[in-house]
């Protein structure tokens, strides 16, 4: 699975509106609502590297109101779960 990290600006009249769009493209998982220099943040996954063309410059891209997107591909995910399994390991208690 890779996953994308999609910043996204949009027209500031559109931010909701784009990103109940967004979040309805079956690849994206979340859309978030941010502060800072961007509007959005969407975490993209998709099974090929050459999918992330489909869903991020043909699909969120395109959609009304988004005027620029920046992708960041994550080489690794961490997660509270998966750290806390790691740190388990062998320290049962017994």
């Amino acid at each position: 699975m890779i996953t994308a990290i999609v910043l996204i600006d949009t027209d500031v009249d559109r931010i909701p509106e784009a990103a109940q769009e967004i979040a309805e493209i079956e690849q994206v998982s979340e859309v978030f609502s941010v502060t800072g220099d961007t509007d959005l943040i969407a975490m993209v996954r998709v099974a090929e590297h050459e999918q992330l063309a489909d869903v991020i410059a043909d699909r969120v891209s395109k959609v009304p109101g988004v005027r620029k997107t920046k992708t960041f591909i994550a080489f690794r995910t961490y997660s509270r779960h998966d750290l806390e399994a790691a740190f388990a390991i062998g320290l049962d208690g017994d």
